[in-house]
C-alpha cells in the first residue's frame, strides 16, 4: 500500500522515507495516503465479509421482538447521520474537483464507508427484529472503526500542531464529528437492549447480558456475590436457556432417530423363524450405527463447529507470545532503538494475552455447553426408549446397565466435547512450534524432537503399566469392600462370638496386598514425574547442546536461548495430551456402541392388543387363538387361549406356581409378543401387578398418580383399601414421603397403595395380580368385600383376579384353571367342582394349606398389630422418618463449616509422620530452587559472549533433579492411608452394637471405600501439583523480582486481588457442586423407579407424565451445573488477566529500565512472567480440589475416634483359662437399657441358674428374651444390677475373655464367605479331627464329605450357598467344636424345618448334658422336658419353676401352651 499511494503520489520517490516517517523515529506516523485507503478499507471489509454469515445466522436464530426503545433510536439515528457525514464529504470532495485534482481514493471511500454505515445501521435494526440483547459483531465492528479513526485523529492534530501547514477545514469539521460519533455508538452498543417479549421467569441473565459482559463471563458475578454471603438454594438459581432444555434438545434428536428403528420391527413381524429374522435384522442394523454419531452431529455439530474457529484462533495466539519475546530481547540489545517502541511490544503482549484469554475460554464455553447438552440429550433418548422397549430386550440389560448408560456413557460424551478438537489442535500447535524453531536455531532443533518422541513411548509404557497395577489395585480393594461388607452385616455375630480379631487380620492382609500395589505405582508415578519434568529441561539441554557445538559460530543468545524456551513450553502440552485425548475418544466410542445398542433394542408393537372405546356391547376381553411369546428364552408358553369375558363380571384365574397366570395379564396388557391371533381390550386399563410397586412420592401422590384430587372419592378409595389405620400411624399422615421402593412401607402397605392406585383412577377394565397375598387374613378379607368382590367399589366393573386364596373363588362369576399355558377348564365355582378335573385337585392341594394358615393367622396377626402397637411406644417408627428428613437437611446445614480446618492437614500430615512430611516439602524446595538457578545461569550464559560454562550448569542441574525425583514426597502419601485405615477399622471393630443400629452399613461401607481410596490415589497428586504450582508461582515472582526489583511494588496488590477472587470463587464453586450432586441423584433414582415399574407406567398410560418429569428432573440438574461450567470460566478469566498483568508490568518495567538490564535477564523474567497464568489456574484449581478431598481425611477421623466398648481383655482381672468350671450363673437386680434416653426393657431379674440346669426362657413377643442374651453377652452393659458367672462378676473381666467362654447359638444363622472350616475355626485352634467330630455329631459329617473341597469348600457371601437348615447345623457345629460350659440357644423358629429341629434338640440333650443350657423358645413343645422355664413379660421375671408345675398354675404359661395346641 505504501507504494501504491507513493506511486500515485510521490511520483518516484524512495518509500524508504515511509518507513523513516513511521518507524526509526521518535515519533511515529502513518502516511497520508496509508490513513486515507488501509485505514479506512479494515472496517468496511470486517463488516461485509461477517454479513451474510450474520444474516444467515440471525434468519435462523430467532429469538422473539423486541420492541423500540430509546437506546435502539439513538443507535440508528447516529447510524444515519454518519452515513449523511460520510457523503457530505463525498459531495465537498465532487465539488472540489472543479478546482483542484485529487486522487481518485478521495471519491471511492467515502462512498464505501458511506455505504457500510448503511448496512450498520439496517444491521442494528434487524438484530432488534430477531431479538439480539447486544451483539458482538456490531460491537467489534465500531471497535475496529474507532481504534482506525483514532491513528487518523491522532495524525491530524500532529500535523495541525506541527507547522503552518495548510488545513482542511471542513474535512476536519467532519472528521472531528465522524470519530465522536464513533465515540457514542461504540458506548451505546455495549449497552444491552431490553428483553424480548414473551420471556420466562427468572430468566438467566447471559442472554440479557452485554457483549463485553459475556465475554468475560461478567454477569455471573451476582451469583457469585450471593454464594459468597450466604449459602446458595435451589431457588437462587437462574432457569435454563430455552435451548438447554430437555424438550428442546431432545425432540430433534428423537424425531432423527426413530425412522430408522420402525422399518425393523416391521420386517420381523411376520411369521418368520429366527434364522430369517437375523438376516432381516443385520442390514439395518448398519444403517442405525452411522445415524446416531450423524444424528448427534447434526443436532449438535452446527454450535459446536463454533469451537473450531476460537481453537485454531487460539492456538495461533499463543505463539504470538515467544514472538513478540524475541521483538522484546531485540529491543533491549539495540540500544539506538526509539522508546515508544518497547512501550508498543509492551502493549501488544497484553493485548495478545488477553485476547487469548477471552478466545480460550469462549472456546472452552461452547465445549462445555456442547458436553452438558449431549448429556441431557442422552438420558432423554435413554428414558424414553426405557418407556417402549420390550421386557424380552429390558432382561438383555440390567437395570444398573441402564442407569449406566446415562450417568458414566453420558459422561464420557461430556469429557469428549472438551477434548475433541486436540485431534487437529495438536498436531497443528506441533507443526507451527517446530516450525518457527527452526527458523530460529536451525537443524539442531531435531536433537530435541529426537529426545522428545523418545519420552512419548515411555510415557506410554508407563502409563500402561500403571492401569495394570491400577486393574491389580482394584481387585483387592474390591476383595476388602466384600470382606467389609460381611463383617458389617454380620456384625452382631462377630461380637458374640468374639472374632473380631481374627476378620481384622483378614482385612489387613488384603490391605497389605494393596499397598503393595500402590507403593509400586507410587514408585512409577515418581518415575513419571521425574520424566515429566525432566522432559522440557532435557530438550532445551540436547538441543542447546548441539547447537552450540556444531559450528563454534553458533553463539547462544538471550533471543534464541528464551525464545526456543518458551516454544518448548508451548510444546510439551499438545504432545502430553495426545495419548489422553485418543483413550478419550476410544472410550466414547465403546459409550457410543453400547448406546446404539441400547437403542437399538426391539420395541413394544403398540398394535398387538385392539384397546377399542367403551360401547354398550356385552364383551369385554376377546384373546382369539392368542399365542402370545413370554420372553425370548422361554419360547412359546400358552399353545392357544380363547376366551372372552363379559362386561362388569368378576373372573377368578386360579392354577399351580408358574402356570402362566401372570403372563395372561400381561399378554392383556400388549408386554408380551403376539404370534397370532388377536386381543381385544375395550376401555381403559388399572393394573395392580404382583409385587406392588411404589413410587418416591408422598403416600397422596401414589394414589392419585397423576389424576386431580378428588376429596370424597380418594376418601372412599382408602376406607376400602384398609389404608386408614396405616395413615393414622404414618408421621405426617397421607402427605409422609415414602422412600425409594417404599422402604418405609411393610409389604401389606405397599400392596395396598398400588390397589388404592388402581381404584382411585376410575378404569373400566382392572387386571389384579393376586394383590392379596401380601396382606394379612383378615385385612384381605376387607379388602375382597369393600374393593374386588360383588358388593365392592368395583362391582360394575370387569375384574380379572389372579389369586391363591380359595375362600373367594366361590363368590366369582367365572373361574379360569390354567396348567401349563393352557386354560384347562372355565365355569363357575358349582360347575368345575362337578367336573372334578384340574380345578378340584387344586382346591384339595390349596384347601388343607389354608387350614393351617387360617389358624396360625389368628395368632400371628394379634401379634404383629401388638408388636407394631410396641414398637409405636418405643418412637422406631418415627425414627426412620426423622432420619430421612436429617440427611436431606444435612446436605443444606452446614456449608460453612466446610471451610476445612488447619487440623485437619496436621492430623494427615502426622499420619504420614512429620519427618517425611517436612523432608518432602524441603525437597520441594530444592526442586524449584534447582530449576531457577538453571534458567538463571542460563541467563548468565546468553549475556556471555564466549561459550564457557556448559558442562558446570548440565550436572549440577541433573543432580538435583535426579535426588529430587526419587525422593519425592509419594511414599507419604501411602503411610498417610495405611495409618488412618488401622484406625479407622479398629475403632469400628470397637464400637458398641447400638452403634451399628444407629448407622446405616452404607454409609461405613462408604468410609471404607470410597473415603480411604480418596485418601489412597487422588491427594498425594493433588497434593504434589498443589505444591508444584505454589512454588512455581512463587518462584516466577522472585525472578521477576530480581529483575526488576521495582516490581515488588506490584506484585502485593496483584496478589491481594487474585487471593480475594479465589476465596469468592471456592464458595460459590463449592455450594453449586453441592447442589449440582443433591440434583443429580433423582434423576438417576426416578429413572430406576420408572424401569422397575414400566409395566404398570404403561397400563395406565401415564408416559407422557413420566417423560415430562424426567425432562424437569434433569434440567434441574443442569440448572445447577450451568451456572458451574460458568463459574469456572468466570474464574479462569479473572486470573488470567492478573496473570496477563504481571507479563505486562514485567515487561513494562524491563523496557524502563532497559540500560540498567542484560538481555538475558530481560528474557528471563518475561519468558517467566509468560508461564505465570498457566500456574495460577492450576493453583486455584487444585486447591479447591484439595480442600474437597481432604474432607475424606476428616470423615475417616470423624469414626475413627468414637465412643468404644470396654476393653477385649483385661490382664489383671483375666479368669482363670478353666473358669467357669460349674455354669453357675446368677442375675442380681439385673437391668438394662439399649439407649440412655430410653426405658429399661429389663427390670430388677433376681435369678439363680444352678450348673448344668436346662432352662427355658419364654414370653410373647417384645418381653425381653432376647435382650437377656445381649446382657449375658455384654452387647449391651447393665444399667444397673449385676450377672455373676461362677463367682465372677462379668462386668469386670474383657470382652473376649468373656465371650470365648459362652457359645450362642444364633437366631439367624450368618456364615461368612470362606472355607466352611474358617467358619467353623477362624482362630485355628482345633485339630482336623475334632473338627469332623463337631460336623459329625452335628449331622453334616455326610453332606460335607460329599463336598468336592470337603473343609475348604467356599462357602459364598452371607453363607448362601447352603440352605438355611444346613446353616443352622453349621451353626450347631461351631458350638460343638467350642464346647464351652455356658451354651445360649436363640431358637430360630423359622429356618429349621421339623426334622432339622428334632436333629439339633437331641444332639444338644447328648452332648451339652453337664452344660448349663438357656433356651429362649419360640416353639413351646421344645422346653417341655427341661428343668425349668422362666416366663417373661415386659421385661420382669413374673414366672419361674418346672414346666408341669406352671401349667398347673394356670397363668401366662398355661394360655400360651393352649395357644399352641399343647394343652
Amino acid at each position: 500500500n505504501h507504494k501504491k499511494c507513493n506511486k500515485i503520489r510521490y511520483g518516484d520517490k524512495i518509500w524508504r522515507q515511509d518507513w523513516n516517517l513511521t518507524w526509526h523515529t521518535e515519533n511515529p506516523d502513518f502516511t497520508q495516503c496509508f490513513q486515507n485507503t488501509v485505514l479506512v478499507c479494515i472496517p468496511c471489509i470486517y463488516l461485509w465479509v461477517c454479513f451474510p454469515v450474520y444474516f444467515l445466522y440471525l434468519r435462523c436464530h430467532d429469538r422473539g421482538y423486541i420492541q423500540m426503545s430509546n437506546l435502539n433510536k439513538a443507535k440508528t439515528a447516529l447510524g444515519l447521520i454518519l452515513w449523511i457525514v460520510c457523503w457530505a464529504d463525498l459531495f465537498y470532495s465532487f465539488w472540489e474537483r472543479k478546482n483542484i485534482f485529487r486522487p481518485p481514493f478521495f471519491l471511492v471511500m467515502p462512498t464505501v464507508l458511506g455505504i457500510t454505515m448503511l448496512l450498520a445501521t439496517f444491521l442494528i435494526q434487524y438484530e432488534r427484529i430477531k431479538g439480539v440483547q447486544s451483539s458482538g459483531v456490531m460491537t467489534i465492528f465500531w471497535l475496529i472503526s474507532l481504534s482506525c479513526a483514532t491513528v487518523v485523529f491522532r495524525s491530524k492534530i500532529k500535523h495541525a500542531l506541527n507547522t503552518g501547514a495548510e488545513v482542511d477545514a471542513f474535512r476536519y469539521v467532519t472528521f472531528c464529528i465522524y470519530f465522536i460519533l464513533l465515540l457514542v455508538q461504540l458506548i451505546l452498543c455495549c449497552l444491552p437492549e431490553r428483553p424480548p417479549l414473551f420471556s420466562e421467569t427468572n430468566p438467566c441473565p447471559e442472554s440479557s447480558a452485554s457483549f463485553l459482559s459475556r465475554i468475560t463471563f461478567w454477569w455471573i458475578t451476582g451469583l457469585m456475590v450471593q454464594g459468597y454471603r450466604r449459602p446458595l438454594e435451589a431457588k437462587d438459581l437462574w432457569s435454563l436457556n430455552k435451548e438447554d432444555k430437555s424438550e428442546e434438545i431432545v425432540q430433534p434428536l428423537n424425531m432423527l432417530y426413530s425412522p430408522k428403528k420402525q422399518q425393523k420391527s416391521s420386517d420381523s413381524n411376520g411369521d418368520v423363524t429366527e434364522e430369517a429374522e437375523a438376516l432381516i435384522i443385520k442390514p439395518s442394523q448398519k444403517s442405525s450405527e452411522a445415524s446416531l454419531f450423524k444424528v448427534l452431529y447434526k443436532t449438535f455439530g452446527p454450535y459446536f463447529l463454533m469451537s473450531f474457529l476460537f481453537k485454531a484462533a487460539h492456538d495461533l495466539l499463543m505463539f504470538a507470545g515467544p514472538e513478540i519475546l524475541k521483538l522484546l530481547i531485540n529491543f533491549v540489545n539495540n540500544k539506538a532503538a526509539p522508546n515508544w517502541q518497547g512501550y508498543f511490544y509492551t502493549g501488544l503482549l497484553f493485548f495478545c494475552a488477553c485476547l487469548q484469554t477471552l478466545i480460550l475460554h469462549q472456546y472452552f464455553h461452547i465445549c462445555f455447553v456442547t458436553g452438558m447438552r449431549l448429556k441431557t440429550a442422552i438420558v432423554g433418548v435413554i428414558y424414553r426408549k426405557a418407556l417402549v422397549i420390550t421386557n424380552s430386550a429390558r432382561k438383555t440389560s440390567t437395570v444398573g446397565e441402564i442407569v449406566n448408560l446415562m450417568s458414566v456413557d453420558a459422561q464420557r460424551f461430556m469429557d469428549l466435547a472438551t477434548y475433541i478438537n486436540m485431534i487437529w489442535s495438536a498436531p497443528l500447535q506441533v507443526i507451527l512450534a517446530l516450525y518457527l524453531l527452526w527458523q530460529n536455531l536451525g537443524p539442531s532443533v531435531l536433537a530435541g524432537v529426537a529426545v522428545m518422541i523418545l519420552l512419548v513411548p515411555i510415557n506410554a509404557v508407563m502409563a500402561m503399566k500403571t492401569k495394570t497395577y491400577q486393574v491389580a489395585q482394584m481387585k483387592s480393594k474390591d476383595n476388602r469392600i466384600k470382606l467389609m461388607n460381611e463383617i458389617l452385616n454380620g456384625i452382631k455375630v462377630l461380637k458374640l462370638y468374639a472374632w473380631e480379631l481374627a476378620f481384622r487380620e483378614k482385612v489387613l492382609e488384603i490391605r497389605q496386598k494393596e499397598l503393595k500395589v500402590l507403593k509400586k505405582s507410587a514408585y512409577l508415578a515418581a518415575m513419571a514425574t521425574f520424566t515429566w519434568v525432566c522432559a522440557p529441561f532435557l530438550v532445551a539441554l540436547s538441543t542447546f547442546a548441539v547447537y552450540v557445538t556444531i559450528d563454534k559460530n553458533n553463539i547462544l543468545d538471550a533471543q534464541k536461548a528464551f525464545v526456543s524456551l518458551a516454544l518448548f513450553n508451548i510444546l510439551r502440552f499438545p504432545l502430553n495430551m495426545l495419548p489422553v485425548v485418543i483413550s478419550s475418544i476410544v472410550e466414547a466410542s465403546v459409550s457410543l456402541k453400547r448406546l446404539r445398542v441400547f437403542l437399538s433394542h426391539e420395541e413394544l408393537d403398540p398394535d398387538s392388543i385392539i384397546r377399542g372405546p367403551v360401547t354398550e356391547g356385552e364383551f369385554l376381553f376377546l384373546l382369539k387363538n392368542s399365542v402370545c411369546r413370554f420372553w425370548a428364552e422361554l419360547c412359546a408358553l400358552y399353545f392357544s387361549i380363547n376366551f372372552t369375558v363379559p362386561e362388569g363380571s368378576l373372573v377368578a384365574v386360579v392354577g399351580q406356581v408358574g402356570c402362566g397366570k401372570s403372563s395372561l395379564l400381561s399378554a392383556l396388557l400388549g408386554e408380551m409378543e403376539k404370534k397370532e391371533g388377536y386381543v381385544v381390550v375395550k376401555g381403559s386399563v388399572a393394573y395392580v401387578p404382583q409385587q406392588a410397586w411404589v413410587q418416591n412420592a408422598t403416600l397422596e401422590d401414589n394414589i392419585l398418580f397423576g389424576r386431580e384430587k378428588n376429596e370424597s372419592r380418594y376418601k372412599r378409595v382408602i376406607e376400602a383399601c384398609a389404608l386408614l389405620p396405616d395413615i393414622e400411624i404414618l408421621p405426617t399422615g397421607d402427605k409422609t414421603e415414602i422412600g425409594e421402593k417404599g422402604v418405609n412401607l411393610s409389604g401389606g402397605q405397599k400392596q395396598r397403595v398400588s390397589l388404592a392406585r388402581a381404584v382411585y383412577c376410575n378404569a373400566d377394565v382392572y387386571l389384579c395380580d393376586d394383590p392379596l397375598s401380601a396382606v394379612d387374613a383378615h385385612v384381605g378379607k376387607h379388602i375382597f368385600e369393600k374393593v374386588i368382590g360383588p358388593k365392592g367399589i368395583l362391582k360394575n366393573k370387569t375384574r380379572v383376579l389372579v389369586t391363591h386364596a380359595i375362600n373367594y373363588l366361590p363368590q366369582m362369576d367365572t373361574i379360569l384353571v390354567m396348567s401349563d399355558g393352557e386354560i384347562s377348564e372355565m365355569g363357575s365355582y358349582q360347575e368345575l367342582l362337578k367336573q372334578d378335573g384340574a380345578f378340584a385337585e387344586f382346591l384339595r392341594t390349596y384347601a388343607n394349606a389354608e387350614q393351617s394358615m387360617e389358624n396360625s393367622g389368628k395368632f400371628t396377626n394379634k401379634f404383629s398389630w401388638n408388636k407394631l402397637m410396641c414398637a409405636l411406644e418405643k418412637g422406631e417408627l418415627l425414627v426412620l422418618k426423622l432420619d430421612l428428613q436429617n440427611e436431606y437437611s444435612f446436605l443444606f446445614s452446614p456449608p460453612f463449616c466446610l471451610q476445612v480446618k488447619a487440623t485437619v492437614y496436621w492430623d494427615y500430615m502426622k499420619a504420614i509422620g512429620l519427618f517425611i512430611s517436612f523432608l518432602s516439602i524441603f525437597l520441594f524446595m530444592c526442586n524449584h530452587i534447582a530449576s531457577l538457578t538453571s534458567n538463571y545461569w542460563l541467563s548468565l550464559w546468553t549475556d556471555d559472549p564466549v561459550i564457557n560454562g556448559t558442562q558446570q550448569y548440565t550436572n549440577v542441574r541433573l543432580g538435583v533433579y535426579g535426588a529430587l525425583g526419587i525422593s519425592q514426597g509419594l511414599l507419604g502419601g501411602i503411610f498417610a492411608s495405611r495409618h488412618l485405615h488401622l484406625n479407622l477399622l479398629h475403632s469400628v471393630l470397637r464400637s458398641p452394637m447400638s452403634f451399628f443400629e444407629r448407622t446405616p452399613s452404607g454409609n461405613l461401607v462408604n468410609r471404607f471405600s470410597k473415603e480411604i481410596d480418596t485418601i489412597d490415589s487422588t491427594i498425594p497428586p493433588i497434593i504434589k501439583m498443589f505444591m508444584g504450582s505454589t512454588f512455581n508461582v512463587i518462584g516466577a515472582c522472585i525472578i521477576i523480582l530480581l529483575a526488576t526489583p521495582i516490581a515488588a511494588v506490584i506484585i502485593p496488590p496483584l496478589g491481594l486481588v487474585y487471593l480475594f477472587v479465589q476465596r469468592f470463587y471456592v464458595a460459590t464453586s463449592r455450594q453449586l457442586k453441592r447442589l449440582e450432586s443433591v440434583s443429580r441423584s433423582p434423576v438417576y433414582s426416578h429413572f430406576n423407579e420408572t424401569l422397575l415399574g414400566v409395566s404398570v407406567i404403561r397400563a395406565f398410560e401415564e408416559q407422557k407424565r413420566f417423560i415430562k418429569q424426567n425432562d424437569m428432573k434433569v434440567d434441574e440438574n443442569q440448572k445447577a451445573y450451568y451456572p458451574s461450567i460458568v463459574a469456572n470460566r468466570w474464574l479462569a478469566v479473572r486470573l488470567e488477566y492478573v496473570g496477563n498483568c504481571i507479563v505486562l508490568f514485567a515487561a513494562l518495567f524491563a523496557v524502563i529500565a532497559r540500560n540498567k538490564l542484560s538481555a538475558g535477564l530481560v528474557g528471563l523474567s518475561v519468558s517467566y512472567s509468560l508461564q505465570i497464568t498457566a500456574y495460577l489456574n492450576w493453583l486455584v484449581r487444585m486447591s479447591s480440589e484439595l480442600e474437597t478431598n481432604i474432607v475424606a481425611v476428616e470423615r475417616v477421623k470423624e469414626y475413627a475416634e468414637m465412643e468404644k466398648e470396654a476393653e477385649w481383655s483385661i490382664e489383671q482381672t483375666a479368669p482363670a483359662s478353666t473358669w467357669p468350671e460349674e455354669g453357675k450363673i446368677e442375675f442380681r437386680g439385673y437391668g438394662l437399657r439399649y439407649r440412655e434416653d430410653l426405658d429399661l426393657v429389663l427390670k430388677n431379674i433376681n435369678v439363680t441358674i444352678n450348673g448344668g440346669e436346662k432352662i427355658g426362657i419364654v414370653g410373647r413377643t417384645g418381653a425381653g428374651k432376647s435382650s437377656l442374651t445381649l446382657g449375658l453377652f455384654r452387647i449391651n452393659e447393665a444399667a444397673e444390677g449385676e450377672i455373676i458367672i461362677d463367682g465372677i462378676n462379668i462386668a469386670k473381666i474383657g470382652l473376649h475373655d468373656l465371650r470365648f467362654k459362652i457359645t450362642i447359638i444364633p437366631q439367624d444363622p450368618i456364615l461368612f464367605s470362606g472355607s466352611l472350616r474358617m467358619n467353623l475355626d477362624p482362630f485355628d485352634q482345633h485339630s482336623d479331627e475334632d473338627v469332623w467330630r463337631s460336623l459329625e455329631l452335628a449331622h453334616l459329617k455326610t453332606f460335607v464329605s460329599s463336598l468336592p473341597d470337603k473343609l475348604n469348600h467356599e462357602c459364598a457371601e452371607g453363607g448362601e450357598n447352603l440352605s438355611v437348615g444346613q446353616r443352622q447345623l453349621v451353626c450347631l457345629a461351631r458350638a460343638l467344636l467350642r464346647k464351652s460350659k455356658i451354651l445360649v440357644l436363640d431358637e430360630a423358629t423359622a429356618a429349621v424345618d421339623l426334622e432339622t429341629d428334632k436333629l439339633i434338640q437331641s444332639t444338644i440333650k447328648s452332648q451339652f448334658e453337664e452344660c448349663t443350657v438357656l433356651t429362649i423358645a419360640h416353639r413351646l413343645n421344645t422346653i417341655m422336658d427341661y428343668t425349668r422355664v422362666l416366663v417373661l413379660d415386659r421385661g420382669e421375671v413374673v414366672e419361674c419353676g418346672s414346666p408341669d408345675h406352671l401349667l398347673q398354675e394356670k397363668g401366662i404359661f398355661y394360655s400360651m401352651a393352649k395357644d399352641s395346641g399343647l394343652v
